[in-house]
C-alpha cells in the first residue's frame, strides 16, 4: 500500500533538498520524529543507515537504497514479512520546489500493515511536509 503527500515550498529546490537530507535535524522541525541517530559518519549516501524513533511507531533502522544528489533519496526499513520504503523527492515548481513524500508497505504483511497504519502515515507525511515548508521558507 502506497501513501503519499506533496507540498509546494517557496524556496530553491537545492536548498530544500539540503535541508531535507540533514536527517539528524528532523526532530528540530517535525513532531513526527523524536530521535534520530545516524549509524555511519558522513553525508547521506547509498548504504547509509539511520535509526529513527517516531511517536506511536516502532523504532526502525532505515537504509538508503537510492540517492540522486539534489533531487531525491529513498530508504527502506525491514522486518520479517514487511518492507517499508520511504521516498523523498524534490523537484522545481515555478520559482520554488515541489516535495513529494511517500511510504509504501510491501511484503507478506505489507497490505495488512499498510491498512492498519494508513491514517497515521497520511497524518505524519502532512505534518512532515508542513514542517519542511516552515523550515525552508523562513
Amino acid at each position: 500500500m502506497l501513501v503519499d503527500h506533496t507540498v509546494t515550498i517557496n524556496a530553491a529546490p537545492p536548498d530544500v533538498f539540503d535541508s531535507y537530507v540533514r536527517v539528524e535535524h528532523w526532530p528540530e522541525w517535525t513532531e513526527t520524529v523524536t530521535a534520530v541517530r545516524r549509524l555511519e559518519p558522513g553525508p547521506i549516501r547509498v548504504g547509509a543507515r539511520t535509526r529513527i524513533k517516531q511517536p506511536k511507531l516502532r523504532e526502525a533502522v532505515w537504509e538508503v537504497t537510492e540517492f540522486d544528489p539534489g533531487r531525491s533519496f529513498t530508504w527502506v526499513s525491514r522486518m520479517p514479512g514487511l518492507l517499508s520504503t520511504a521516498r523523498h523527492v524534490v523537484t522545481a515548481a515555478g520559482d520554488g520546489a515541489s516535495v513529494t513524500l511517500s511510504v509504501e508497505q510491501s511484503g507478506v504483511l505489507g497490505p495488512v500493515v499498510g491498512l492498519m497504519t494508513k491514517r497515521i502515515t497520511e497524518r505524519y507525511l502532512a505534518i512532515e511536509g508542513a514542517g519542511l515548508k516552515r523550515l525552508c521558507e523562513r
